[in-house]
């Protein structure tokens, strides 16, 4: 019964965990890193081949990014979660492998001019495609054995459609264990989703620690600082445009949106257009009007009882082709552009920045986190100028931040969370939070709350059984910044297929003499075929 923590240690992405219990192998979450690392993470210890399981909290791409990678080299397991978290990831893990391929036939082809050798992305739309047939879906509170000796359950966390905090039992020797993963716990009061559940017990939490350093505030009045936006842009004739991330984020835009033409909160400007240019945004508004019962809260389901979607209304208008997304900056009405990506550094936002950024009656606002070194966070840092398509713009539109949209709890809502677990768990893990924030929260519950708790860096391994720390990971700062991905190669192909093949041996070791005569034959044959 052993637990080694490999990503989101001392850092906010690339979650994964790897559970060893009842002799089987699972990972809670495979995600992918995303902007600058701090540290190094060690490697999965064993083979893609040899994990029997994947548990996923929820949909984003740092928990569940990698999902493809690993089946690329060789895993064939399931992947458990909810029903609206595999919904989501059959198109974010898809815009993801398009994303990867198109970066290598960039790549490629630039790499081509200078001599360089092939880079191959790390994994296809075929990868992708197998990866999401591996899915197995369950209900929220709904308690299964996933093998003898393990039993899970989901528990609504709050913080997209379909996240999760996972309870895992394991009995093993006759000793049990209840380890409960948080997953990223949701802020309160979020438009459209339930608040989170809390946990009442547990031996073990591996928890996020993304606001363990300070409190969001009072909560904003969106509707009222929206509908602000909204009309004195309007009054000028410009657009309001906004960068968005396409999963979450823009559904929620699209409920604040309802709630503001309902009560006629803009004045004078009829029906306005509101226009949703982004594919990955539309077809996830799409998921999300197939899950709304048992994720949606009260008063969105309120709403659905009565006939109406809580996330659309007239005048809203989907930009599927991009001759749709281009002929909207040919419309002359006043309007509001929702658009990825969210930070604005690809996608279809960055056509219109260039057709509103230059006019002093348009209005960029931003409603999510602009990492550094983005093009929103450049904005909204006062650049005065911007580089899209190769021509100089210079930025005379209004920037403005819509400030407290966060899907995270803040410190109070991460310690109302732990502390629902009536009796302290033996140990408390903090991760999924930057370097900083890390210590600074398990600081906090250890010496403020009493927690026996700890912040383990990336290779850390414990023995559950008797709460012991078998290996300390080390604090190995990333040597190179920027980025990180290795050049896959054909060769990384069979040396993956090789060590699948070993672990389907080791699975059919106890079968029958005459197939595994068989079988010896056919990989003896092989061999002598290549083996030249």
């Amino acid at each position: 019964m052993k637990l080694t923590f490999l990503g989101a240690t001392h850092e906010v992405t690339g979650s994964c965990f790897y559970l060893e219990a009842c002799g089987k192998h699972i990972l809670i979450d495979c995600g992918m890193e995303q902007g600058k690392d701090s540290f190094e993470n060690q490697e999965l210890p064993i083979s893609a081949a040899e994990v029997d399981a994947v548990l996923l909290t929820h949909a984003h791409m740092d928990h569940a990014g990698k999902l493809p990678l690993l089946y690329k080299q060789g895993f064939r397991g399931k992947i458990y979660a909810t029903y609206a978290t595999s919904a989501l990831c059959d198109l974010m893990l898809r815009d993801s492998a398009h994303i990867q391929v198109s970066e290598a036939e960039w790549r490629n082809r630039k790499g081509k001019r200078s001599g360089k050798k092939p880079f191959e992305p790390i994994y296809d739309m075929e990868d992708t495609l197998a990866t999401i047939r591996r899915f197995e879906s369950h209900d929220y509170e709904e308690k299964f054995k996933l093998y003898d000796g393990i039993e899970v359950r989901f528990i609504d966390v709050g913080h997209l459609l379909g996240s999760a905090s996972i309870e895992v039992w394991v009995t093993e020797d006759g000793v049990c264990k209840k380890i409960v993963f948080s997953g990223d716990i949701g802020n309160k009061n979020q438009p459209l989703i339930n608040d989170p559940k809390y946990i009442d017990e547990a031996d073990y939490v591996v928890m996020e620690s993304t606001y363990g350093n300070r409190n969001h505030g009072e909560s904003p009045d969106y509707i009222g600082e929206l509908s602000r936006i909204i009309q004195s842009t309007f009054d000028r004739g410009g657009n309001v445009v906004i960068p968005s991330f396409a999963v979450g984020r823009t559904q929620v835009l699209l409920y604040f949106i309802r709630k503001i033409k309902d009560k006629h909160l803009v004045k004078g400007h009829g029906n306005f257009k509101v226009y949703v240019d982004s594919p990955l945004a539309i077809e996830s508004t799409q998921v999300f009007h197939e899950n709304m019962v048992g994720y949606f809260d009260e008063e969105a389901m309120a709403l659905v009882n009565r006939g109406i979607n809580p996330i659309s209304f007239p005048g809203l208008i989907t930009t599927i082709t991009s001759e749709e997304s281009k002929a909207i900056n040919f419309d002359d009405d006043p309007k509001i552009i929702i658009s990825a990506s969210g930070m604005c550094d690809a996608g279809r936002i960055r056509h219109h920045l260039k057709h509103n950024l230059w006019r002093k009656d348009s209005t960029i606002l931003f409603v999510g986190h602009q990492s550094h070194g983005s093009l929103g966070r450049m904005l909204l840092d006062g650049k005065s100028e911007v580089k899209l398509f190769g021509e100089m713009i210079q930025v005379e539109a209004n920037i403005e931040r819509l400030a407290g949209v966060s899907g995270h709890a803040d410190k109070n809502g991460l310690v109302q969370w732990l502390q629902s677990i009536k009796k302290k768990p033996d140990r408390v893990f903090v991760v999924h939070g930057d370097d900083i924030v890390c210590e600074e929260f398990t600081e906090y519950i250890r010496k403020q709350l009493g927690y026996n708790a700890v912040a383990p860096y990336s290779g850390t391994i414990y023995d559950l059984k008797n709460n012991k720390c078998l290996v300390e990971g080390e604090r190995i700062p990333v040597k190179r910044r920027g980025d990180k991905q290795k050049v896959s190669s054909v060769f990384d192909r069979l040396v993956n297929a090789g060590k699948r093949l070993m672990s389907v041996i080791q699975r059919n070791k106890d079968g029958a003499n005459k197939d595994l005569a068989k079988f010896a034959d056919q990989i003896n044959s092989l061999c002598d075929k290549w083996d030249k």
